[in-house]
């Protein structure tokens, strides 16, 4: 729950990613306090979509997947997870996001508050759902219709054992998600695909 940021410490492999995120929060609080005013904080689940980074040395778990799945379906090596397989995670569509933001724009500073009250104008954006690393590798396999092996790498961290919001104070909005993870991943895998497809029409 929103309330609960500021709570506890700071998971050590996101650390400074974390930081860097609160930091910009903290500075639309003191603008708020000092100027009058109301700027939100939206905190989204982790987004994907098309036009997404999808390197799988520098993305976010499921563009690196997805981008390793589509490479085994082409002849490439066997995909290769992270970690164990086991944290959980929540996703969002990127356009769900744009919604959450187009619904919060629209509000004014009284409904804001009655929206937020004490505790800041900080307001999760999920869809309330989680899955694992392994089922997520999964459902990636089955869209890019992938059906060989593939392993993990336990060398590498797991990170936090879930990462979940609740966004029950966007949904008395009448917010909620329209797009399902695996129609997310099917949209964004077309993407993928309709990029390669320019891409090698520039070439020729």
């Amino acid at each position: 729950r929103e309330e609960q940021l500021f709570t506890g410490p700071l998971e050590s492999s996101s650390a400074a990613y974390a930081v860097a995120k609160i930091a910009g929060m903290q500075m639309c609080a003191a603008y708020n306090a000092q100027y009058g005013t109301s700027y939100m904080s939206i905190i989204p689940a982790t987004l994907y979509g098309p036009g997404d980074n999808m390197d799988p040395a520098t993305s976010h778990v499921l563009g690196a997947l997805l981008q390793k799945y589509q490479d085994a379906v082409t002849g490439g090596d066997a995909p290769v997870i992270w970690g164990t397989g086991e944290p959980r995670r929540e996703f969002l569509f990127a356009d769900d996001l744009a919604d959450a933001c187009a619904t919060l724009i629209g509000l004014d500073t009284e409904a804001i508050d009655r929206l937020c009250g004490a505790t800041g104008y900080i307001v999760n954006a999920g869809s309330g759902q989680d899955v694992s690393i392994k089922e997520l590798a999964g459902l990636i396999g089955d869209v890019v219709g992938y059906d060989g092996p593939s392993s993990f790498d336990r060398s590498r961290p797991d990170g936090m054992k879930r990462r979940l919001l609740d966004s029950s104070r966007l949904s008395t909005l009448g917010w909620r998600p329209a797009v399902t993870l695996e129609d997310g991943i099917r949209r964004t895998h077309e993407w993928i695909l309709k990029s390669r497809e320019m891409a090698t029409d520039g070439l020729r």
